[in-house]
């Protein structure tokens, strides 16, 4: 594993990028070779997440979350009615054929479906490895710009040594940066720590950490601005990383891609969105990391999958791919409605979407026949697909 010495000058942008040159020369790291006990696992689980033509299903919204989705088809917010929809997304038939993981909520772990079965059971029949969120979300960063920061380290390895005994292989944890805030070199610093120790945490109980800034896309700023910042996060998150002695082999990361703010008038093509992901990747992430799950971060069903697909039109060092929710669920959420008799139609909905990431996966998707609702949220309505 290459030292934090080796990373900081080769991930790190310039001094002159951040504005402020550090005061603190790098203390001397020396090499230090991992001899984890679950590192041969990890790296497995890892290169199996990151299987060809395969991505991560995310279904660990809190139950407040859930609760907005399930408010949106007029559902009550109820433990019956969130166990109903994660029966119906994990049971669909061939779902494995597409997905390779599948990240839950603390509740969903432990919960049975509603005939009974264990979710985690029915996962991996599936042959789907179960995840598990660990952080305890955003809470405000004193300090900084009225920014955030992801709370959840106190407490974490005595809980993800729960969660491995009950099924989990994997662990996913949140932070965020927002583009007008800042953002503050504080709240990078924040983020890319607290990534750090969830990871070096997480590995050392056997759950191969997803480590995942996101770079919010609130905002007027174009892509090249969406570049910088993202440059100077993943910089900082790979730095601590290795200061905290990650293996980068049994990591996955799942960043948002590189897109113009939401509220940009000059809208990206996928060729473009693809270009500057692409080169972001090839600057700051060792080739050592097996996968890159993307996060769709408020883009359509299509949208994403258009600009995935796009990634994969040559050959990549790592596993480019997907790691999405609403980008996945939207269609099947509407076609499902609560009502037991549009199950089948539902699970057919996500299995489409499914099959549709997966082409894109390999680079052989193409847009051709998708339904409008798959449409549906795209930052530019009068798209060309």
């Amino acid at each position: 594993m290459a030292s934090a010495t080796l990373l900081k000058s080769s991930f790190l942008p310039k001094k002159a990028e951040w504005g402020v040159a550090r005061q603190v020369a790098a203390p001397r790291v020396s090499m230090v070779v991992r001899a984890g006990a679950y590192d041969d696992e990890l790296v497995k689980t890892a290169k199996t997440i990151a299987s060809p033509g395969r991505g991560i299903l995310a279904m660990d919204e809190s139950n407040a979350t859930c609760g907005k989705r399930l408010d949106s088809i007029g559902l009550e917010n109820t433990e019956a009615n969130r166990q109903a929809f994660r029966t119906l997304l994990v049971s669909v038939p061939g779902l494995g054929n597409h997905i390779s993981g599948a990240i839950l909520f603390e509740e969903t772990l432990y919960q049975s479906t509603v005939d009974g079965k264990k979710i985690v059971d029915i996962l991996v029949e599936q042959g789907i490895v179960p995840g598990i969120k660990v952080d305890k979300g955003l809470v405000p960063l004193t300090g900084s710009n009225d920014e955030s920061w992801c709370q959840g380290l106190d407490g974490l390895a005595s809980r993800e040594a729960a969660y491995y005994q009950q099924g989990a292989r994997f662990a996913k944890w949140r932070t965020v940066v927002s583009i007008p805030n800042g953002p503050s070199e504080l709240a990078v610093k924040e983020a890319a720590w607290g990534l750090a120790r969830y990871a070096a945490i997480s590995q050392d109980n056997g759950l191969v950490p997803i480590v995942e800034p996101e770079i919010l896309l609130d905002g007027e700023h174009g892509i090249e601005r969406t570049f910088e910042v993202a440059q100077k996060v993943w910089a900082e998150t790979f730095y601590q990383m290795a200061q905290n002695n990650v293996m980068f082999e049994g990591i996955l990361l799942k960043p948002s891609m590189v897109t113009p703010g939401a509220e940009c008038k000059d809208r990206a093509t996928p060729e473009q969105v693809a270009d500057y992901t692409l080169k972001l990747l090839s600057r700051r992430v060792p080739p050592a990391v097996p996968g890159i799950m993307f996060l769709s971060g408020g883009q359509s069903e299509v949208e994403a999958t258009l600009n995935l697909n796009a990634m994969n039109q040559g050959p990549n060092p790592w596993h480019v791919s997907f790691s999405y929710a609403r980008a996945l669920q939207n269609t099947c959420l509407k076609t499902w409605g609560g009502r037991p008799e549009n199950v089948k139609a539902a699970q057919e909905a996500l299995l489409l979407r499914a099959k549709a990431n997966s082409l894109a996966q390999l680079g052989k998707y193409t847009s051709d026949g998708e339904a409008a609702e798959a449409k549906e949220g795209m930052f530019v309505k009068n798209y060309s697909y």
